[in-house]
């Protein structure tokens, strides 16, 4: 339960600053903002206090009522303060149906009408991400999970976006050589697109693949470039990486299989 009090009041706060950020167009500091609440969440329920973070709706109002310094801050804490110990009999008089219609309103005030206006020409994927995560929130009543959703369904289009981006193009060279220019991130979304773009027929007696203006990440590519080496090598060609950089050497000398069978390796560094 703190732990999940800590994300949500954390996100909220960096949400907060960022949606301010943009409105005011200055910047803040993230991470002193997030030593703050830190310190502030870790002493204050040693005296009696609770835990608490920045307030998109009362941030909101406090903008928009023409604050743009850390004296609003203050001065709207030292009136809160004030409310709770000198006016609490009346603050307790005050119909709950009155606060709920004032969260209404901040809502409302705070929303993004022009958000839905944009929609149709708004990439489908961003759309999925912001229906997802508004109705998992409204769903939940967490807000924690709701971004939690839309982080891993950003991560997800990114990765399928990125993984198609790789390039394999055929170069010219002499007869009986083949040579491809590789372009892009190899990794695991992009594995099976770059093991079918190699022309795995007839029978070369030379197969160079520059790995210059790619990047090897991570396992599964290993795994692929292990795949097109060993097709080329059951034809009977010499295969020769190029372009790699040191830490995909090392990558490949530590995982990969096609190296360990003396694979000549000329790193185009």
């Amino acid at each position: 339960m703190a732990l999940t009090l800590a994300f949500v009041g954390l996100l909220e706060s960096l949400l907060t600053a960022s949606l301010l950020d943009d409105i005011t167009d200055t910047p803040s500091d993230k991470d002193r903002e997030t030593r703050g609440q830190g310190i502030a969440n870790v002493l204050s329920p040693l005296f009696g206090g609770m835990a608490g973070c920045a307030m998109i709706g009362q941030s909101m109002i406090n903008v928009s009522s023409g604050a743009r310094g850390r004296l609003s801050t203050l001065w709207a804490g030292v009136f809160l303060l004030f409310l709770i110990l000198v006016l609490q009999d009346w603050v307790a008089r005050i119909p709950m149906a009155a606060l709920v219609a004032v969260m209404i309103m901040v809502s409302i005030g705070t929303f993004d009408w022009g958000s839905l206006r944009r929609l149709p020409s708004t990439p489908l994927q961003s759309s999925i991400v912001m229906a997802a995560t508004t109705l998992t929130v409204v769903a939940t009543h967490d807000l924690s999970k709701g971004v939690v959703l839309g982080v891993l369904l950003s991560a997800v289009f990114f990765m399928r976006k990125v993984g198609k981006t790789i390039q394999v193009v055929e170069e010219p060279a002499p007869e009986g050589q083949l040579r491809y220019l590789v372009a892009g991130q190899l990794f695991f979304a992009s594995a099976d697109v770059f093991a079918a773009a190699f022309e795995h027929h007839g029978h070369p007696e030379r197969v160079e693949i520059d790995l210059s203006e790619a990047r090897l990440w991570d396992l599964t590519g290993v795994a692929a470039l292990d795949k097109v080496v060993f097709r080329y090598r059951r034809q009977g060609a010499e295969v020769v990486l190029s372009g790699l950089t040191a830490a995909e050497e090392a990558l490949v000398e530590q995982v990969g299989k096609h190296d360990k069978t003396h694979l000549p390796l000329s790193g185009g560094h």
